[in-house]
């Protein structure tokens, strides 16, 4: 459920250890070869790119692979699909707002697993904007606290980024998650690089203006929706506008 700091934590353990990683890498694929096809295929002079390419090789994509999406994005080897960009909105049980990002070369099948998706796990797709004004684009840039020189401070963090646009730094366990505004991504990302600093991942996201509290029981469903949305091979991200408290997180930990 990217975009939710209350959720980070749990989603940043679950990619870890996703037993799905195959399902995973796909994904990762898709978004390299997108922004490789949109913005060309050198990294230097696509921040797009060279971002999409830094979260594949956290993720432990191997290298070749990369490679050879940059190649069929760019058109430098063949074979490359013609994606396209789709979002979708839902509902999940008690009124949680879901924005769904797609990347797929067949809409008809994309838009047929996500109806499926909702539908078989109590949610509801949604007519066009009814949840889209609930979120807000971002810049997202996670750091891990254990860095190189030793762990790093909320205040060092803050120090680095503020005057590259950073609006807010929340922790989020073993990590800490930096929001800006979506322009100001790439800035925030080089100010780290220059002082020193790791980053596990630097992309745009969509972060709930408005939230919908829900209890444990609540929380379950909401991730039973979503985890069925990304399983499915045409979705990229699900965003949700579930607020759960540090307790039910602890309650779900414990399950």
């Amino acid at each position: 459920m990217s975009g939710h700091s209350k959720w980070a934590t749990t989603k940043h353990k679950k990619a870890a250890i996703d037993a799905k990683r195959g399902k995973l890498f796909a994904k990762l694929i898709k978004n390299i070869e997108v922004a490789a096809r949109m913005g060309g295929g050198d990294p230097a002079g696509n921040p797009t790119l060279y971002d999409a390419i830094q979260k594949a090789k956290k993720s432990s994509v191997p290298n070749d692979n990369i490679d050879r999406a940059v190649k069929r994005g760019s058109g430098a080897e063949a074979g490359g699909a013609s994606w396209e960009s789709l979002t979708y909105e839902g509902y999940a049980p008690g009124g949680v707002a879901l924005y769904i990002e797609c990347l797929t070369d067949n809409k008809n099948r994309a838009v047929m697993e996500v109806r499926t998706a909702l539908s078989r796990n109590g949610g509801s797709m949604a007519d066009s904007g009814s949840v889209a004004y609930l979120f807000n684009r971002k810049g997202q840039v996670v750091v891990p606290k254990a860095q190189e020189g030793g762990e790093t401070t909320e205040d060092a963090l803050l120090e680095i980024v503020l005057d590259a646009g950073a609006e807010d730094v929340e922790d989020i366990g073993d990590a800490f998650e930096i929001l800006s505004e979506a322009g100001d991504v790439v800035a925030v990302r080089t100010a780290l690089q220059e002082a020193g600093l790791d980053y596990d991942s630097a992309e745009v996201t969509f972060v709930p203006s408005m939230e919908v509290a829900v209890d444990a029981d609540g929380a379950r469903k909401v991730m039973r929706v979503v985890d069925a949305l990304e399983d499915c091979d045409d979705v990229q991200n699900v965003y949700s506008n579930a607020d759960i408290s540090d307790e039910v997180l602890a309650e779900l930990e414990a399950d």
